[in-house]
């Protein structure tokens, strides 16, 4: 199995749980070498600027992918092939529930040089009918420009699952709880998020301090109005789901506890302390899906603070829970993140992506004496602290839990550079990248024979 981060547009801070969509993809994964064959680009088109190894840059790649994306699509315009134009024709209209809100979304953000859809003028933001035909007519061209860059994504996605599914390789995805604000989501489907009459959230999600924050985590995507949802048998959330598993083998649910409360947090709030937990429908939204979808691929991410009420819900749709064996060396023997402690309905991990990486988490750990946690840790591994990553990657292939799963920058031994996200960081978050050369025949031996020894093959 590989398990990939949200792989929608990216919006504030690059985070892919920002997301400027919930079913559109990020043009960043595109890859314009796949346009020479089809005769969109020329090989000499394709000389990046020297951009770094081992960090994304953002703003540069942005910039050098959409002016290939914005070429390939003009000689497109020209000259395109039969059977591409009839694939493009087929995804409009096989993806315009979605895709036509989202492709005049971006094309009203540039016209509006970027700025969020509750700053543009009211006809807009309120969508009202004339405006939109108005710019449906005026922005034609950019709206048809979105459209073929969302279905060059989506083609070569598919062309990489079925690469993988030859090769006996799952995918899982991951759906964030919510979406951001400034997206085509809540732009299109307002009555489903509590905004004020400009537009503007009312309130915001987060979670209380917890274990990344002493106060909090104030994320500032607008909460749901639950009500309305159920008003209108959570469509919205049954096409959701539809089309994410369609794209991925299995998904993982971000922050699954919000399904059960959530905590919201007043608008306008420095931080996340402020808030109160508010139900949610989520045993109602279960049944809903399943009826419309039969039994869903779905791993729940059941960490912080969870409540009986939660474990009842995820149990009852019998989704598997998560192990973070990081979390698992802070209190004592009865700790659920234990190996000894796990059960067969859950998926392990070393650490995630917002954990630090096991090495650098072990790092921060010290070698003083009186360090409880540390010393923990190497009785229970029975480890010299040596090759602790190892020995983390060991215990989790050993648990009972029928998933096992390890970050790249894990088996590849890498420390605090490599973290992928800090939580509460506004910026410099999720721009690790792995070298090609780092992928070595002796990790691949060393993972298959930790693998077969406990019977994961």
């Amino acid at each position: 199995m590989w398990q990939v981060l949200p792989l929608g547009p990216t919006g504030y801070g690059n985070s892919p749980y920002q997301s400027l969509s919930a079913f559109a993809g990020n043009t960043l994964l595109i890859d314009p070498r796949q346009f020479i064959g089809e005769g969109l680009l020329a090989i000499e088109d394709l000389a990046p600027p020297p951009f770094r190894a081992e960090r994304v840059e953002f703003d540069d790649v942005r910039h050098f992918k959409d002016g290939l994306l914005e070429q390939a699509y003009e000689n497109f315009k020209r000259d395109p092939a039969s059977n591409l134009r009839a694939e493009f024709e087929e995804f409009c209209e096989l993806s315009a529930w979605w895709l036509d809100d989202y492709a005049l979304f971006c094309a009203l953000k540039d016209a509006n040089d970027g700025r969020a859809w509750s700053n543009w003028n009211r006809e807009l933001a309120e969508r009202q009918p004339a405006a939109l035909e108005n710019a449906r007519s005026e922005l034609h061209d950019q709206i048809s420009a979105q459209k073929f860059f969302q279905f060059c994504l989506f083609r070569q996605w598919q062309a990489l699952l079925a690469y993988c599914h030859a090769r006996g390789v799952s995918i899982i995805g991951d759906l964030p709880i919510f979406v951001a604000h400034d997206s085509a989501d809540v732009w299109a489907h307002r009555e489903y998020f509590k905004l004020d009459d400009q537009g503007n959230p009312t309130e915001v999600a987060g979670v209380p301090p917890d274990y990344f924050s002493e106060t909090g985590q104030l994320w500032g995507n607008p909460v749901y109005d639950w009500n309305r949802l159920r008003a209108d048998g959570f469509k919205w959330w049954i096409d959701r789901v539809r089309f994410s598993i369609s794209q991925f083998d299995l998904l993982r649910i971000d922050h699954f506890r919000g399904f059960a409360a959530c905590w919201e947090i007043p608008a306008g709030e420095p931080t996340a302390q402020n808030g109160q937990w508010i139900p949610a429908p989520g045993r109602e939204l279960f049944v809903a899906l399943t009826e419309a979808l039969g039994d869903l691929p779905i791993i729940a991410e059941n960490l912080g603070v969870i409540t009986p009420d939660v474990e009842s819900l995820r149990s009852e749709f019998c989704f598997p829970g998560m192990r973070v064996l990081q979390f698992a060396f802070g209190s004592d023997a009865a700790n659920v993140h234990l190996p000894h402690n796990h059960t067969r309905d859950v998926v392990v991990y070393t650490g995630t992506h917002d954990n630090d990486t096991t090495a650098g988490w072990f790092a921060s750990l010290g070698e003083t004496e009186n360090n409880t946690e540390r010393e923990f840790c190497l009785q229970y591994l029975q480890s010299n602290g040596r090759d602790i990553l190892w020995d983390f990657i060991r215990a989790a292939l050993a648990s009972v839990a029928e998933t096992a799963i390890v970050p790249l920058q894990d088996v590849l031994g890498l420390g605090n550079e490599a973290r992928m996200n800090l939580p509460a960081r506004l910026s410099g978050n999720w721009a690790w990248r792995y070298k090609a050369e780092s992928l070595t025949d002796e990790i691949a031996d060393r993972l298959k024979q930790l693998t077969e020894l406990y019977g994961r093959s």
